[in-house]
């Protein structure tokens, strides 16, 4: 679960999607939290550029 935190913390501080948008993609994805990208992306609450970021990020860490 402290991957999802850390992702949490990613999307809202440097990505700035909202607190919002980031319970609603959780709540989606609450069987796996690990697509929480894919679903954010999927209901347009991160743009294919964010997504990208997202991905990048996960890759290092």
């Amino acid at each position: 679960m402290e991957a999802i935190t850390q992702l949490v913390s990613f999307l809202k501080d440097d990505l700035n999607i909202s607190v919002g948008a980031i319970s609603l993609g959780l709540r989606y994805c609450e069987q796996n939290p690990n697509f929480l990208p894919i679903t954010l992306w999927q209901y347009g609450l991160v743009t294919l550029d964010q997504l990208s970021e997202i991905f990048d990020w996960l890759e290092k860490v």
